[in-house]
């Protein structure tokens, strides 16, 4: 299997597989060092560990990352992994999927998460059938909400107490 890849101005994201996070849930860290990427400092954070058995089971739904499961964030300066994003699984019956991203505390407040997110909206429109990609966070989560706002999302309300987001492809 050839592993995608996005890659922005400092970073670069490559898909978990099922091995990764399996092996990561366990602490053993070889499967990326020996792909020459390192631990950024507080990786992997409690949110990434809470978050990999959700990864693990949207996977096992493929025969491969479809890139519409989860990425992890590498910083390019240190090749370290500095967070996770992505999608929960491919679009739905209305064509859309919904974002998520996490950034470990010592690498936030610098624009990765924007970064990121940039990165994996300009590829998720690319793909056929997607039609929108929405968001949702914590009304109180003042970070989420000024990067999806950044990002373009329009807000659609608070349900189940959280804020609710949407963004539409560009027009061409």
């Amino acid at each position: 299997m050839q592993l995608k890849r996005i890659t922005t101005s400092r970073l670069y994201l490559i898909p978990f597989t099922i091995d990764i996070c399996e092996k990561v849930l366990n602490h053993n860290y070889t499967v990326l060092t020996n792909m020459g990427i390192a631990l950024g400092a507080g990786w992997p954070d409690e949110d990434t560990l809470d978050t990999l058995p959700r990864i693990i089971s949207n996977l096992r739904l493929v025969t491969e990352p479809t890139g519409f499961e989860s990425w992890m964030i590498i910083e390019k300066e240190t090749n370290a992994v500095i967070g996770d994003a992505g999608f929960k699984g491919r679009p739905d019956w209305r064509g859309a999927v919904d974002l998520g991203y996490g950034i470990i505390s010592s690498a936030r407040r610098q624009g990765y998460a924007t970064e990121a997110a940039q990165g994996l909206i300009g590829w998720a429109f690319k793909q056929s059938g997607l039609k929108r990609i929405t968001a949702r966070c914590e009304a109180s989560n003042a970070g989420s909400i000024k990067v999806i706002q950044g990002l373009g999302f329009i807000d659609r309300g608070i349900r189940e107490d959280l804020l609710h987001w949407e963004l539409l492809p560009p027009e061409l």
